[in-house]
């Protein structure tokens, strides 16, 4: 699957073995013969893409940890390049910001003027984002045992193993009822989310380097909106909820 290889530096060392499954799971049944054990997410024309390697000799569970990792990733960055989109000029939507008579600048600042102003919302924040991922690994991890011995191979469940009928990215978070029933049309739109995602992570990243090389927000960068961000008057920040 394309960008595959992109989450490897999070996950722990390959097994030499290949591990399956018979496990049916949203219609994913893994089959080792075939690539990333026939995991949804590759498209043509680049189809299997894994030019490293990286997925050749791994096995079912560090497959699943690539999975998982890059869905998350993925679902992150789609929200940072929507977020970073819509609050800078011209659409200037700030949820937290009065920003009407003022352009804040490019938004990897942002949250500078959210600190500023109040403190307290970075304590809140991390409060709903350890929530969020604990609700994820009581879901989809094993839980540790006697045996465990951290990131160190060897007897009892290792802590970043994933539970057998786990479904990488699958936590249950289905407010909308968007998630389809038919395995065929689950693996299309699963498939979509991926190449969705693993376009974000590089609009994304692009954006965010774009920014913090000369400091211009994305459609003024582009020449598709007026720039009315005055450097000169980062003093007069922050601006007031």
């Amino acid at each position: 699957a394309l960008l595959a290889t992109s989450v490897a530096a999070f996950a722990p060392a390959q097994s030499a073995g290949r591990t399956s499954t018979s496990l049916n799971l949203n219609g994913w049944t893994a089959d080792e013969s075939k690539f990333c054990f026939g995991l949804p997410g590759s498209l043509a024309p680049v189809g299997n893409f894994d030019p490293l390697g990286f997925a050749a000799n791994a096995d079912l569970g560090t497959i699943k940890k690539y999975r998982e990792a890059e869905l998350q990733h993925g679902r992150v960055a789609m929200l940072a390049a929507i977020g970073m989109l819509v609050t800078e000029e011209p659409i200037e939507f700030h949820p937290l910001f009065e920003a009407a008579n003022k352009d804040i600048g490019p938004a990897i600042r942002h949250l500078d003027e959210v600190r500023a102003v109040e403190p307290v919302f970075f304590a809140v924040l991390g409060l709903i984002i350890g929530a969020l991922e604990l609700n994820r690994a009581t879901v989809g991890w094993k839980a540790p045992d006697s045996g465990t011995l951290g990131s160190v191979s060897g007897s009892g469940t290792m802590f970043q193993d994933l539970n057998d009928e786990y479904y990488p990215g699958d936590v249950g978070f289905d407010p909308l009822g968007l998630k389809p029933n038919d395995p065929d049309e689950f693996a299309e739109l699963h498939t979509k989310e991926l190449q969705n995602g693993r376009l974000a992570m590089l609009g994304a990243a692009g954006m965010i380097v774009q920014e913090l090389v000369n400091g211009k927000e994305i459609f003024v960068n582009l020449g598709l909106a007026e720039d009315r961000f005055d450097s000169a008057a980062q003093a007069m920040l922050p601006v007031q909820f």
